[in-house]
This record gives C-alpha cells, sequence and structure tokens, in this order.
C-alpha cells in the first residue's frame, strides 16, 4: 500500500496546530490515522467503497481512531480522522469541518462486545447481491478461502469442509439505526466476525487491523464467487 501520511493538511491549516492535533499526525506509517487512509484508498480501487460511502476504524489501546462521514475514500488525509476515548465514548478529537461517521456506534458494537481491534464497513456488490440470494444467512463451505476465517468462539481458523454463516439483518433509512440489530446478529451468532446488511453492504471486524482485512478481503472473496455459483446452479453448500 501506498503512503498517505503527512504532516499538515488544509484542516489544520484552518484552525491552526492545536495539542489534539498530535493524535492523528504522526510520520509512522502504522499510525491508525496513516492506516485508516491507505485502507480506504485499497478498498476505493477495489470497487468496495465509492463515493464517500464505507468506513474503516481501528483501535489502538483505549483510543479509536474513525474515518469521518462526507470525505471521499481516496482523498481521505490523517487530519480528518476522529478520536474517540472507547470507554466513555466522548471525542478526544473532531475536525473541525467534518461530521462524524454515521457508523460510528456500529464500530463500537464490535469493539464492545467482541474486543475487536479494527471494524470495515464496506458497499461492495458481491455482499449486497448475496443479501438478494439468501434469506436469514449467507452459507457456504468446502471453499479453501474458507480457511482464513477464525472459528471466534474457539480457538483457530475454519477448516475447508466447515461451513461459514453470516448473518443478514435488514437495511434501515439511518446507518445508526442498525445498531440494535447488528448487536442482535452479534449475539445469535457467536462464531461470525462479520455481519450483512440487505441491499447495503457489509461489517467485517478481527482482532487487528491485519486480521480485520484480511478477514474481509476472505470473505468478499467468498461472496463473489458464491454470486457465480448461484448463477450456475451450483449449491454453495456442498452436499455429502
Amino acid at each position: 500500500m501506498s503512503s498517505c501520511f503527512c504532516s499538515k493538511s488544509q484542516e489544520t491549516e484552518k484552525r491552526g496546530a492545536v495539542p489534539e492535533d498530535q493524535l492523528v499526525i504522526s510520520d509512522d506509517s502504522t499510525h491508525p490515522a496513516n492506516l485508516i487512509c491507505e485502507l480506504c484508498k485499497v478498498f476505493y480501487n477495489n470497487g468496495w467503497v465509492t463515493g464517500t460511502g464505507g468506513g474503516v476504524s481501528i483501535r489502538e489501546g483505549s483510543k479509536i481512531y474513525i474515518a469521518p462521514s462526507g470525505v471521499q475514500k481516496e482523498r481521505m488525509v490523517p487530519d480528518n480522522m476522529f478520536v474517540m476515548d472507547l470507554e466513555s465514548e466522548n471525542y478526544l478529537r473532531t475536525p473541525l469541518t467534518l461530521k462524524p461517521s454515521a457508523c460510528t456506534p456500529l464500530f463500537l458494537s464490535a469493539y464492545k462486545m467482541r474486543d475487536a481491534g479494527a471494524c470495515i464497513h464496506t458497499h461492495s456488490q458481491a455482499a449486497v447481491m448475496v443479501t438478494l440470494l439468501y434469506d436469514k444467512v449467507f452459507e457456504i463451505s468446502s471453499i479453501e478461502q474458507i480457511k482464513a476465517i477464525p472459528k471466534v468462539a474457539e480457538k483457530g481458523n475454519l477448516m475447508y469442509s466447515d461451513r461459514l454463516v453470516i448473518p443478514i439483518i435488514e437495511n434501515t433509512e439511518r446507518e445508526e439505526d442498525l445498531t440494535d440489530s447488528l448487536q442482535q446478529a452479534i449475539k445469535e451468532y457467536p462464531g461470525t466476525t462479520a455481519v450483512l446488511v440487505r441491499r447495503h453492504g457489509i461489517y467485517v471486524w478481527g482482532e487487528t487491523v491485519w486480521k480485520a482485512k484480511v478477514y474481509n478481503e476472505a470473505i468478499d472473496y467468498l461472496l463473489e464467487l458464491a454470486v457465480k455459483m448461484h448463477q450456475l446452479g451450483i449449491p454453495t453448500v456442498k452436499q455429502n
């Protein structure tokens, strides 16, 4: 991934440097604010996010970094980031001219209910299509890429012959109104590391930002494959 970190942006220039800016300005390419920018560009190039849709959040200790609302993903810079204290849910840093992401309460659900280290929300076409083909859950088995997905409820990853199950929740007019149903899905499916939203997209989380990225990539591969299998009349769950 190409670097996107910077020492100053238009946001900082508008209001002048303040102490809170030190939370997001770093020459370290692995700093959460820099990584979010890079991931947003990757997801944009993959076609998983368009315009200002989708979102990424990374946790570092008790602080969570969140991509803002209303910024094109491929143009995002570290100074655009919101920073929140996970325990109090108070913002430690708020960009002057930007709005918080409507995904924030859903990211918080993954952090607090699953102790996630990062959460990704995309509008992948494969994710949307799968929600039109399946009812309450998406299921697939006996595909090699399943082995990239964790069991969650116990140690280790799924095996080739295991069945991957991802719950599907209904979309709402406002993103934040998805929170209750996403939390309910997390409770009802303790083995899931993702939740699909019908006609909308997917939320994926992981123990670290890199694991969340791996899970998201593996799941999207499986979703795209499932759509193609459906077109050819091939069951996604292998029959014995």
